[in-house]
C-alpha cells in the first residue's frame, strides 16, 4: 500500500511465487488481517525487510462494503489501515504460535475426553446403571490395570491414580 492509500501490489499467484515476488519487491508496508497464516507470512515478510502490520478481523469487518470476497476484504483492510487510531496486532513468534497450538490442542483433547465419558455415562444409564459425574468413576471401576492404562493413554506400569492426578492439572 502506498502512502496515499493506493494498493501498490495485487498478487493472485501461488504462495512460493508470492514469497519470491515479495523478496524481490522494494521494502514497503504490508497490512493484512490477523487470521490463518498471517503470523507466518508476517515473519517471512519481516525477514526480507518489509514493515508488516496485522489488523484483528473484528476491526476490519465494519469496513466491508459489499459481499465477502478477496477484493472486498482487501479494500476493507486498506480502509481500516488508513485510520489513524487503528490498533494493530503484534505478529507472533514461532514459539508463541507453538505454545498457543499446544494449549488449544490440549483443550480440545480434554473436551473430547469429557464428551466420551459423558456419552458412556448416558449409555450406561440406558441399562439402568447410574454413574457419577467425572472421569474418576471410570478409572476406579475399570476391571484391570491394562484397561485403566488404555483409558488414560498411559503405559501399563502407570497407576490409574497417577493418570487421574496428571489429567486434572
Amino acid at each position: 500500500m502506498s502512502k496515499t492509500g493506493l494498493v501498490d501490489l495485487q498478487f493472485p499467484g501461488t504462495r512460493p511465487q508470492f514469497q519470491r515476488s515479495m523478496a524481490e519487491h522494494p521494502q514497503c508496508l504490508v497490512v493484512t488481517k490477523a487470521c490463518g497464516g498471517a503470523h507466518h507470512w508476517a515473519r517471512e515478510l519481516l525477514r526480507v525487510g518489509h514493515e508488516v502490520k496485522l489488523i484483528a478481523p473484528r476491526y476490519v469487518k465494519p469496513f466491508i462494503k459489499r459481499q465477502k470476497n478477496d477484493a472486498a476484504n482487501a479494500e476493507a483492510i486498506v480502509d481500516a489501515a488508513l485510520r489513524p487510531t487503528m490498533r494493530y496486532v503484534e505478529p507472533k513468534t514461532g514459539d508463541q504460535q507453538v505454545r498457543s497450538i499446544l494449549f488449544r490442542t490440549r483443550e480440545q483433547f480434554v473436551k473430547q475426553r469429557t464428551e466420551a465419558v459423558n456419552a458412556l455415562r448416558s449409555h450406561l444409564y440406558e441399562f439402568g446403571y447410574v454413574a457419577p459425574e467425572g472421569i474418576g468413576f471410570l478409572l476406579a471401576s475399570a476391571p484391570s490395570s491394562k484397561i485403566r492404562a488404555r483409558i488414560c493413554h498411559r503405559s501399563p506400569g502407570k497407576s490409574a491414580a497417577s493418570c487421574w492426578t496428571r489429567s486434572r492439572i
